[in-house]
């Protein structure tokens, strides 16, 4: 069987329309079974201020009130989810949108902190319904998912797309053979935030805690990276992080310059 690839496209990339087109593009034409999972990236932040609720994020994680949590499925679950699915569909992809209250496919439970995130969701063991993903994929239908998922008991909670695309591709990675990449603005792991030409290659898990500890690593990486080395630890064949540009000018994903991970 042929490897199942999930894609994670971050919100810079779904901010240009220009630059998400190219790499829908080059999705479409990748001959697997295969899963995309995005957030909303700007597009909530610049609504919520048009509707006079102020952003708020810490540690790279929004947190999500009430009002904010109406703003984020409209445009999660709805504008961006089936702007991905009509560009899909432009490109002979059959695509079918999410949200993890669909079909019962993704659960969580309301984040408990000393932090207060509001409806904000984490993902336990059996979050994913693979099942569910499954017979879609057999039904060479290709899953868009937000990341927006649900409780159980009626409530939508916002949950980290990177978290979503991690959960997903370890439940499939049980009975097939997984690759995960999350694909965003920089061309990876940079040693150097602001200098694209230090591109990490190759990632270590020792690597990572020391540029950790060193603070050479923004907030919002530190759970993209956390999710990745837990990704690997739980079965899934291989994981890189890569910038758009690279990933829809690429030929073949094995040489996309990227960062790769290793323990």
């Amino acid at each position: 069987m042929k490897p199942i690839l999930v894609l994670k496209i971050g919100g810079n990339v779904v901010d240009s329309p220009e630059l998400l087109e190219k790499v829908l593009l080059r999705f479409s034409k990748i001959k697997s079974d295969k899963i995309i999972v995005h957030g909303g990236g700007k597009i909530a932040s610049d609504l919520s201020l048009k509707l006079g609720v102020s952003p708020k994020i810490i540690d790279g994680r929004r947190v999500t009130d009430a009002e904010t949590l109406k703003i984020v499925v409209m445009v999660y679950a709805g504008l961006v989810n089936k702007t991905i699915v009509s560009v899909l569909q432009k490109n002979n992809s059959n695509a079918i949108g999410l949200s993890g209250a669909d079909g019962n496919f993704f659960k969580t439970k309301k984040r408990i902190s000393q932090i207060d995130y509001g409806f904000v969701g984490d993902a336990f063991d059996s979050s994913v319904n693979e099942k569910f993903l499954f017979e879609l994929l057999g039904n060479n239908l290709l899953p868009v998912v937000s990341s927006i998922t649900h409780d159980g008991d009626g409530q939508l909670l916002n949950t980290n797309a990177d978290t979503i695309a991690s959960s997903i591709a370890v439940a499939l990675s049980k009975t097939r053979s997984v690759k995960l990449i999350y694909c965003f603005e920089k061309s990876g792991v940079l040693e150097n935030q602001n200098d694209e030409n230090s591109l990490i290659e190759n990632l270590t898990y020792q690597k990572f805690l020391d540029l950790k500890i060193s603070g050479a690593i923004s907030s919002g990486m530190i759970p993209k990276l956390e999710n990745v080395f837990s990704s690997l630890k739980s079965g899934v064949q291989s994981v890189l992080i890569c910038g758009a540009t690279a990933f829809a000018n690429s030929d073949s994903i094995d040489e996309i310059k990227a960062t790769r991970f290793t323990f």
